[in-house]
């Protein structure tokens, strides 16, 4: 394939992904304004991230829906419990904040084609219908959309990391990801300088960053994870315990050598990290036997780790299997690092398990 048709390949697909996610951000954002920031709830009601979650899915499936309309989604939600008269309440305000964000003016690169600006309001029915798309069981053949609308459920409570997550697999590989990260610092280096990115990338053309206000004009910034050493070299962690194991991944950093303190955060917005050098490794080691990962929650961050020169795989090396449904299986882990790093965090995994089995047997 000639290098400019590689270019052109998924093309029209990055458009709409980057536009789609770029609303739900929008979206989510005033969600947590609105609901969060300004406590109108009380202290247990979880209807924020319930509105932010199925509104994020609704606009972004109903994008997905008018553009690409014969790909099959596998999504988080399912709204089957909007549907019931109990559920009024809640269906009505998610049907104001999709109506809002998908009839909101054209942004520069937007087309009215994709069913987005003022006359393209949507009903109840049409909106519940779009969430519903994202009931695809997933599979190893075909064009299949995979979703998060919120990643990152309590970091969005606190105002801090979550991501709105889209990737596009054909034949259970991931050639297209976008993450949107409402939250995360532009400029890794200032913490206070502006936030909002999103960050894309296509099989074979590279990973890349933009900013959240001007996805299609503003300046695209190419990534690539950067070479590490025991003294450089940080891990990227989930806050919650009870999404790691991170007493393990302490010791696994004592093996290598590690001596900077680890960098935690909720979401895929720790792949958007480490694409972009802001850190060493991402490390998720499972906290029980059995647990299986959701398809959602990694596909966008593997092709961008990936594209940015990277290395993504299971703690015992394997490659990462999109094609087994909506789960990955019995995999052991995630691991994401640079490729002159991987194998030596491999290694450290298995010499940290060994000792962990032998503790336990003695």
């Amino acid at each position: 394939m000639a290098a400019n048709d590689s270019a052109r390949l998924y093309a029209a697909e990055t458009q709409v992904a980057i536009a789609a996610v770029r609303r739900a951000c929008v979206l989510t954002a005033s969600v947590f304004n609105k609901l969060v920031k300004q406590e109108t709830l009380t202290k247990d009601d979880k209807s924020p991230v319930t509105v932010g979650d199925f509104s994020a899915q609704a606009v972004i499936n109903t994008i997905l829906g008018r553009t690409f309309p014969d790909d099959p989604i596998v999504g988080e939600e399912d709204a089957a419990d909007l549907r019931v008269d109990s559920g009024k309440a809640l269906r009505d305000r998610i049907v104001q904040l999709a109506n809002e964000t998908l009839t909101a003016e054209l942004r520069p690169g937007e087309k009215e084609e994709w069913g987005l600006g003022p006359n393209h309001a949507r009903t109840a029915d049409q909106l519940l219908d779009a969430i519903d798309r994202g009931n695809y069981d997933g599979g190893p053949t075909g064009r299949i959309w995979t979703l998060d609308p919120i990643d990152g459920t309590k970091g969005f409570l606190r105002g801090e990391q979550y991501a709105v997550c889209l990737a596009l697999l054909v034949d259970a590989r991931v050639e297209l990801g976008v993450i949107g990260c409402p939250n995360l610092p532009v400029t890794a280096s200032n913490p206070f300088s502006t936030r909002g990115c999103i960050f894309f990338a296509v099989r074979g053309q590279g990973a890349y960053q933009l900013p959240l206000d001007n996805a299609f004009g503003g300046e695209r910034t190419k990534l690539a994870i950067p070479s590490s050493t025991p003294e450089t070299l940080n891990f990227l962690e989930s806050v919650e315990k009870a999404h790691s194991k991170l007493s393990f991944n302490e010791r696994v950093g004592e093996i290598l050598g590690v001596t900077r303190a680890p960098t935690r955060m909720d979401s895929q917005a720790k792949y958007c990290a480490l694409a972009r050098g802001d850190g060493g490794v991402y490390l998720r080691m499972p906290v029980g036997s059995g647990y299986k990962e959701k398809i959602w929650d990694h596909a966008a961050g593997s092709i961008l780790i990936e594209e940015a020169g990277g290395v993504i795989s299971d703690g015992r090396g394997e490659p990462l299997d999109f094609g087994l449904g909506r789960l990955l299986g019995e995999n052991y882990g995630i691991v994401a690092s640079g490729k002159d790093v991987h194998e030596k965090v491999i290694a450290a995994i298995k010499q940290a398990k060994a000792e962990e089995e032998a503790q336990s047997r003695s």
